[in-house]
């Protein structure tokens, strides 16, 4: 009994790290975008008509935007990958851990 709770308690500490991994890589994700978007607001300085009518972003702002996005994705494209291979062998060891120790219910269900 004792080593199903550590079997429990290892699974835990795993899924864990895994779900710091995932957050710390949604970060950097946002970062991008907001400094995609904040790199594109700054550099297409035109007279914009604010009104109800009036779209203040165009099409051109959406193209630069993505471009922007794919240049700084690029940029940090050793910290996303390192991230996202890590969240793979984590994901991995995981399942090989559950496989092991026979464990197919999430940690947070009790056995009835």
């Amino acid at each position: 009994m004792k080593t199903d709770a550590k079997q429990r308690a290892t699974l835990t500490r795993m899924e864990t790290a895994h779900a710091e991994t995932a957050r710390h890589l949604a970060v950097i994700e946002r970062q991008v975008e907001a400094r995609a978007e904040r790199m594109t607001t700054s550099s297409r300085v035109k007279a914009r008509q604010f009104g109800r009518a009036s779209a203040t972003w165009s099409r051109a702002d959406e193209r630069d935007v993505q471009a922007n996005v794919a240049a700084l994705r690029f940029a940090r494209r050793g910290e996303i990958d390192a991230l996202s291979q890590k969240l793979a062998r984590q994901a991995g060891a995981i399942a090989a851990h559950c496989v092991r120790c026979r464990i197919n219910e999430p940690a947070g269900e009790g056995v009835s």
